[in-house]
Protein backbone atom coordinates (compact mmCIF):
# COMPACT_ATOMS: atom_id res chain seq x y z
CA UNK A 1 0.00 0.00 0.00
CA UNK A 2 1.69 3.33 -0.89
CA UNK A 3 1.55 5.69 2.17
CA UNK A 4 1.20 9.50 1.53
CA UNK A 5 2.06 11.41 4.39
CA UNK A 6 1.16 15.44 4.63
CA UNK A 7 2.49 17.46 6.92
CA UNK A 8 0.18 20.64 8.62
CA UNK A 9 1.64 23.60 8.97
CA UNK A 10 0.14 26.40 11.07
CA UNK A 11 -2.60 23.93 12.40
CA UNK A 12 -6.13 24.44 11.96
CA UNK A 13 -7.48 23.27 15.85
CA UNK A 14 -6.46 23.18 19.28
CA UNK A 15 -4.49 20.26 19.36
CA UNK A 16 -2.54 21.77 16.07
CA UNK A 17 0.96 21.46 17.90
CA UNK A 18 0.89 17.91 18.75
CA UNK A 19 -0.41 16.67 15.56
CA UNK A 20 2.24 18.82 13.83
CA UNK A 21 4.71 17.05 16.29
CA UNK A 22 3.52 13.42 15.43
CA UNK A 23 3.74 14.07 11.53
CA UNK A 24 6.89 14.89 12.11
CA UNK A 25 7.65 11.22 14.23
CA UNK A 26 5.47 9.78 11.31
CA UNK A 27 7.89 11.10 8.54
CA UNK A 28 11.08 9.89 10.47
CA UNK A 29 9.74 6.82 11.09
CA UNK A 30 9.26 6.57 7.20
CA UNK A 31 13.04 7.67 6.47
CA UNK A 32 14.48 4.74 8.71
CA UNK A 33 11.45 1.75 7.00
CA UNK A 34 12.38 0.07 3.98
CA UNK A 35 8.79 -1.25 4.19
CA UNK A 36 5.80 -0.62 6.55
CA UNK A 37 2.61 -2.68 6.35
CA UNK A 38 -0.48 -1.41 7.72
CA UNK A 39 -0.20 -3.56 11.00
CA UNK A 40 3.40 -2.73 11.50
CA UNK A 41 3.30 1.15 12.58
CA UNK A 42 5.95 1.22 14.59
CA UNK A 43 5.61 3.99 17.50
CA UNK A 44 1.16 3.68 16.68
CA UNK A 45 -0.27 2.11 19.53
CA UNK A 46 -2.17 -1.11 18.17
CA UNK A 47 -5.93 -1.13 19.27
CA UNK A 48 -8.55 -4.11 19.52
CA UNK A 49 -12.35 -2.54 18.68
CA UNK A 50 -12.68 -3.80 22.35
CA UNK A 51 -10.26 -1.15 23.61
CA UNK A 52 -11.37 1.38 21.12
CA UNK A 53 -14.67 1.01 22.95
CA UNK A 54 -13.28 1.37 26.12
CA UNK A 55 -11.57 4.74 25.31
CA UNK A 56 -14.76 5.42 23.99
CA UNK A 57 -16.70 4.80 27.47
CA UNK A 58 -14.15 6.72 29.51
CA UNK A 59 -14.45 9.91 27.37
CA UNK A 60 -16.82 12.79 28.66
CA UNK A 61 -17.72 16.14 27.24
CA UNK A 62 -15.30 18.02 29.16
CA UNK A 63 -12.22 15.25 27.74
CA UNK A 64 -13.47 13.88 24.56
CA UNK A 65 -12.44 10.10 23.82
CA UNK A 66 -8.22 10.45 22.93
CA UNK A 67 -7.46 8.19 20.09
CA UNK A 68 -4.60 10.50 19.02
CA UNK A 69 -2.00 8.33 16.63
CA UNK A 70 -3.36 4.87 17.35
CA UNK A 71 -3.35 2.11 14.51
CA UNK A 72 -7.05 1.20 13.81
CA UNK A 73 -6.12 -0.07 10.43
CA UNK A 74 -8.42 -3.21 9.17
CA UNK A 75 -10.68 -3.04 12.47
CA UNK A 76 -14.24 -3.71 12.03
CA UNK A 77 -15.42 0.00 13.55
CA UNK A 78 -18.70 -0.34 11.86
CA UNK A 79 -21.79 1.62 14.34
CA UNK A 80 -19.38 2.79 16.81
CA UNK A 81 -20.22 5.87 18.21
CA UNK A 82 -17.38 8.22 17.95
CA UNK A 83 -18.63 11.90 18.06
CA UNK A 84 -16.09 14.44 19.70
CA UNK A 85 -13.38 12.16 19.82
CA UNK A 86 -9.67 13.10 18.93
CA UNK A 87 -8.32 10.52 16.13
CA UNK A 88 -5.83 13.42 15.01
CA UNK A 89 -3.31 11.12 13.25
CA UNK A 90 -4.81 7.64 13.55
CA UNK A 91 -4.22 5.16 11.02
CA UNK A 92 -7.76 3.57 9.79
CA UNK A 93 -6.53 2.35 6.23
CA UNK A 94 -9.00 -0.38 5.37
CA UNK A 95 -11.11 -0.20 8.55
CA UNK A 96 -15.03 -0.63 8.07
CA UNK A 97 -16.59 2.24 9.59
CA UNK A 98 -20.10 1.55 7.79
CA UNK A 99 -22.66 3.54 9.62
CA UNK A 100 -20.50 4.98 12.58
CA UNK A 101 -20.98 8.70 14.19
CA UNK A 102 -17.94 10.74 13.63
CA UNK A 103 -19.64 13.67 13.91
CA UNK A 104 -17.36 16.58 15.37
CA UNK A 105 -14.39 14.22 15.48
CA UNK A 106 -10.59 15.58 15.08
CA UNK A 107 -9.03 13.99 11.90
CA UNK A 108 -6.78 16.18 10.71
CA UNK A 109 -3.45 14.29 9.61
CA UNK A 110 -5.22 10.66 9.93
CA UNK A 111 -4.64 7.86 7.77
CA UNK A 112 -8.15 6.36 5.94
CA UNK A 113 -7.05 4.94 2.44
CA UNK A 114 -9.33 2.15 1.32
CA UNK A 115 -11.71 2.87 4.72
CA UNK A 116 -15.59 1.89 4.35
CA UNK A 117 -17.38 4.77 5.77
CA UNK A 118 -20.15 4.12 4.45
CA UNK A 119 -24.07 5.13 5.52
CA UNK A 120 -21.12 6.97 8.57
CA UNK A 121 -21.99 10.48 9.93
CA UNK A 122 -18.93 13.21 9.74
CA UNK A 123 -21.01 16.29 10.48
CA UNK A 124 -18.73 19.35 11.32
CA UNK A 125 -15.86 17.14 11.63
CA UNK A 126 -12.61 18.20 10.41
CA UNK A 127 -10.26 16.50 8.03
CA UNK A 128 -7.28 18.81 7.36
CA UNK A 129 -4.65 17.02 5.47
CA UNK A 130 -6.92 13.79 5.36
CA UNK A 131 -5.89 10.67 3.03
CA UNK A 132 -8.51 8.56 2.01
CA UNK A 133 -7.67 7.69 -1.00
CA UNK A 134 -9.53 4.89 -2.78
CA UNK A 135 -11.89 5.13 0.74
CA UNK A 136 -16.06 4.26 0.49
CA UNK A 137 -18.01 7.66 1.43
CA UNK A 138 -21.51 6.39 -0.12
CA UNK A 139 -24.31 7.86 1.31
CA UNK A 140 -22.22 9.29 3.85
CA UNK A 141 -23.05 12.80 5.77
CA UNK A 142 -20.49 15.40 5.59
CA UNK A 143 -22.51 18.59 6.24
CA UNK A 144 -20.43 21.35 7.63
CA UNK A 145 -17.16 19.60 8.03
CA UNK A 146 -13.74 21.07 7.09
CA UNK A 147 -12.14 19.34 4.79
CA UNK A 148 -8.55 19.32 3.05
CA UNK A 149 -6.99 15.78 1.47
CA UNK A 150 -6.56 13.27 -0.54
CA UNK A 151 -9.75 11.49 -1.62
CA UNK A 152 -8.60 9.97 -5.27
CA UNK A 153 -10.99 7.22 -6.30
CA UNK A 154 -13.16 7.54 -3.63
CA UNK A 155 -17.20 6.50 -3.96
CA UNK A 156 -19.36 9.67 -3.12
CA UNK A 157 -22.52 8.50 -4.30
CA UNK A 158 -25.53 9.97 -2.59
CA UNK A 159 -23.32 11.58 -0.07
CA UNK A 160 -24.21 14.81 1.61
CA UNK A 161 -21.51 17.55 1.33
CA UNK A 162 -23.27 20.52 1.75
CA UNK A 163 -22.47 23.73 3.84
CA UNK A 164 -18.73 22.75 3.79
CA UNK A 165 -15.18 24.68 3.86
CA UNK A 166 -13.27 22.39 1.57
CA UNK A 167 -11.48 25.32 0.07
CA UNK A 168 -7.67 25.21 -0.62
CA UNK A 169 -5.94 26.57 2.17
CA UNK A 170 -4.25 29.79 0.97
CA UNK A 171 -2.48 30.26 4.57
CA UNK A 172 0.52 27.48 3.85
CA UNK A 173 1.94 27.80 0.55
CA UNK A 174 5.18 27.15 1.96
CA UNK A 175 4.38 23.13 1.42
CA UNK A 176 3.01 23.98 -1.87
CA UNK A 177 -1.13 24.42 -2.54
CA UNK A 178 -3.08 22.15 -0.10
CA UNK A 179 -6.21 21.69 -1.54
CA UNK A 180 -9.10 18.98 -1.82
CA UNK A 181 -8.32 16.22 -4.50
CA UNK A 182 -11.20 14.50 -5.29
CA UNK A 183 -9.60 12.32 -8.65
CA UNK A 184 -11.13 9.91 -10.66
CA UNK A 185 -13.65 9.67 -8.18
CA UNK A 186 -17.74 8.77 -7.98
CA UNK A 187 -20.13 11.40 -6.98
CA UNK A 188 -23.39 10.62 -8.87
CA UNK A 189 -25.99 11.98 -7.37
CA UNK A 190 -23.79 13.36 -4.15
CA UNK A 191 -25.18 17.02 -2.93
CA UNK A 192 -22.29 19.39 -2.15
CA UNK A 193 -24.90 22.44 -2.10
CA UNK A 194 -23.79 25.90 -0.78
CA UNK A 195 -20.12 24.40 0.45
CA UNK A 196 -17.07 25.84 -0.91
CA UNK A 197 -14.78 23.37 -2.84
CA UNK A 198 -12.60 26.69 -4.39
CA UNK A 199 -9.33 25.71 -6.37
CA UNK A 200 -10.16 21.79 -5.48
CA UNK A 201 -9.56 19.15 -8.15
CA UNK A 202 -12.38 17.30 -9.23
CA UNK A 203 -10.33 16.11 -13.02
CA UNK A 204 -12.02 13.14 -14.33
CA UNK A 205 -14.63 12.52 -11.32
CA UNK A 206 -18.48 11.83 -12.25
CA UNK A 207 -20.54 14.16 -11.15
CA UNK A 208 -23.99 12.90 -12.82
CA UNK A 209 -27.13 14.40 -11.28
CA UNK A 210 -24.89 15.61 -8.59
CA UNK A 211 -26.33 18.65 -6.49
CA UNK A 212 -23.66 21.61 -6.23
CA UNK A 213 -26.36 24.47 -6.03
CA UNK A 214 -24.37 28.19 -5.15
CA UNK A 215 -21.73 25.80 -4.49
CA UNK A 216 -18.04 28.50 -4.66
CA UNK A 217 -16.07 26.46 -7.07
CA UNK A 218 -13.75 29.26 -8.47
CA UNK A 219 -10.55 28.46 -10.02
CA UNK A 220 -12.40 24.33 -9.32
CA UNK A 221 -10.41 21.89 -11.96
CA UNK A 222 -13.28 19.42 -14.08
CA UNK A 223 -11.18 18.75 -16.91
CA UNK A 224 -12.35 15.42 -17.92
CA UNK A 225 -15.36 15.57 -15.11
CA UNK A 226 -19.02 14.19 -16.15
CA UNK A 227 -21.61 16.48 -14.98
CA UNK A 228 -24.32 15.07 -17.17
CA UNK A 229 -27.81 16.41 -15.37
CA UNK A 230 -25.94 17.75 -12.63
CA UNK A 231 -27.55 20.94 -11.11
CA UNK A 232 -24.71 24.25 -10.93
CA UNK A 233 -27.36 27.08 -10.28
CA UNK A 234 -25.69 30.08 -9.15
CA UNK A 235 -22.55 28.18 -8.64
CA UNK A 236 -19.64 30.49 -8.72
CA UNK A 237 -17.23 28.56 -11.68
CA UNK A 238 -15.36 31.52 -12.10
CA UNK A 239 -11.35 31.01 -13.77
CA UNK A 240 -12.71 26.90 -13.58
CA UNK A 241 -11.14 24.56 -15.60
CA UNK A 242 -13.81 22.86 -17.40
CA UNK A 243 -11.48 20.83 -20.75
CA UNK A 244 -13.55 17.87 -21.79
CA UNK A 245 -15.81 18.03 -19.51
CA UNK A 246 -19.12 17.00 -20.32
CA UNK A 247 -22.11 19.60 -19.21
CA UNK A 248 -24.91 17.42 -21.17
CA UNK A 249 -28.65 18.72 -19.76
CA UNK A 250 -26.51 20.95 -17.16
CA UNK A 251 -28.38 23.03 -15.16
CA UNK A 252 -26.15 26.15 -15.23
CA UNK A 253 -29.00 28.77 -14.45
CA UNK A 254 -27.41 32.17 -12.84
CA UNK A 255 -23.95 29.93 -12.45
CA UNK A 256 -20.99 32.76 -13.15
CA UNK A 257 -18.56 30.83 -15.74
CA UNK A 258 -17.03 34.40 -16.16
CA UNK A 259 -12.91 33.32 -17.12
CA UNK A 260 -13.71 29.22 -17.27
CA UNK A 261 -11.77 27.22 -19.63
CA UNK A 262 -14.48 25.73 -21.94
CA UNK A 263 -11.91 23.70 -24.37
CA UNK A 264 -13.47 20.54 -25.53
CA UNK A 265 -16.23 20.72 -23.25
CA UNK A 266 -18.80 18.71 -24.28
CA UNK A 267 -22.82 18.81 -23.96
CA UNK A 268 -23.05 22.86 -23.79
CA UNK A 269 -25.56 23.13 -26.02
CA UNK A 270 -27.98 21.08 -24.12
CA UNK A 271 -27.51 22.37 -20.68
CA UNK A 272 -30.17 25.26 -19.48
CA UNK A 273 -28.00 28.28 -19.26
CA UNK A 274 -30.87 30.86 -18.11
CA UNK A 275 -29.06 34.02 -16.63
CA UNK A 276 -25.82 32.33 -16.48
CA UNK A 277 -22.74 34.50 -17.25
CA UNK A 278 -18.99 33.88 -19.05
CA UNK A 279 -20.55 31.48 -21.52
CA UNK A 280 -18.47 31.49 -24.92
Amino acid sequence: MRIAPRTMVHGESADTARQALGVLVFISLLAGAASLAAAEWEGYERLTREQVLQVIAQGSAKTPPDLYAKNLSELDLSGIDFRGANLSAAVLNGANLTGAKLDGCKLNVSFLEGADLSGATLRNAVLFSVQLKGGNLKDADLAGARLIGDLRDVDLSNAKLTDMNAAADMKNQSMGLMRTNIVSAEAMGADFSNSDFSRSDFSFTDFSNATLIGTKLFRADFSGARLIGADLSGADLRDSSLIDADLTRANLTNADLTGADFRGVKGLETAVTTGARGLP
